[in-house]
């Protein structure tokens, strides 16, 4: 017996001398489906305590999407999705400038959606996806009063730092936002170039901050 302890613990001495006893273990890495609904639950909880949101306090939520929301996107994907092919054309600070007015955009669309839905139960449809898919549609629907909200998010597993599933896309009622982009987008950037639609972004942001 006790000559089997010996040996027991010479080898966990070898095995910590070589380090693989103090290797880290890798997380698990979170499904598509439970980082919606924990995204969905830490937004809804936030809104709950918060009284100057509940008031319509839009500014307060848009800080909120920020925080909570904006970590988990891919924005890089959805501007260079939303503007299409003059992307590449832009200059470096045109880039630069466009991803500064589609974020401020991005988080008013998603401030106005959850302000919708926070008093709903978000309801998430099973996902089916295999360990190799690179991309997966989480659908989802908002349930409250009146009819069932149309809440699908399209996600991408991303490498690398940060790592993880990150969204990238939003289909509101049936409407996938960056595609409804692109067409705005195209329709602006071959009337007034790069500068139009940049400009036409800022507007649009200063016009809705003055709303709210």
């Amino acid at each position: 017996m006790n000559r089997r302890f010996a040996n027991r613990q010479l080898a966990l001495f070898v095995l910590s001398s070589v380090g693989l006893l103090s290797m880290p273990v890798a997380a698990a890495e979170e499904t598509p489906d439970a980082l919606i609904r924990r995204l969905y639950a830490e937004v809804t909880q936030s809104i709950k305590a918060d009284k100057a949101i509940q008031a319509g306090d839009v500014a307060r939520i848009i800080t909120l999407v920020d925080a909570v929301i904006m970590p988990n996107v891919d924005f890089q994907r959805m501007t260079t999705s939303a503007v299409g092919p003059a992307w590449r054309k832009a200059t470096p600070e045109q880039q630069k400038k466009l991803k500064e007015e589609f974020k401020i955009l991005l988080s008013r669309t998603y401030a106005g959606a959850l302000t919708q839905v926070s008093d709903h139960v978000l309801v998430v449809k099973p996902t089916r996806m295999s360990p190799d898919d690179k991309e997966v549609v989480v659908r989802t629907e908002a349930r409250g009063k009146g009819d069932p909200i149309q809440l699908d998010c399209r996600l991408e597993r991303t490498r690398g730092e940060g790592a993880g599933w990150k969204i990238f896309n939003l289909n509101v009622m049936g409407v996938w936002l960056v595609e409804i982009y692109r067409s705005q987008f195209a329709q602006e950037i071959n009337e007034q170039g790069i500068d139009g639609l940049i400009n036409s972004l800022s507007e649009r942001n200063k016009a809705s901050a003055t709303k709210s």
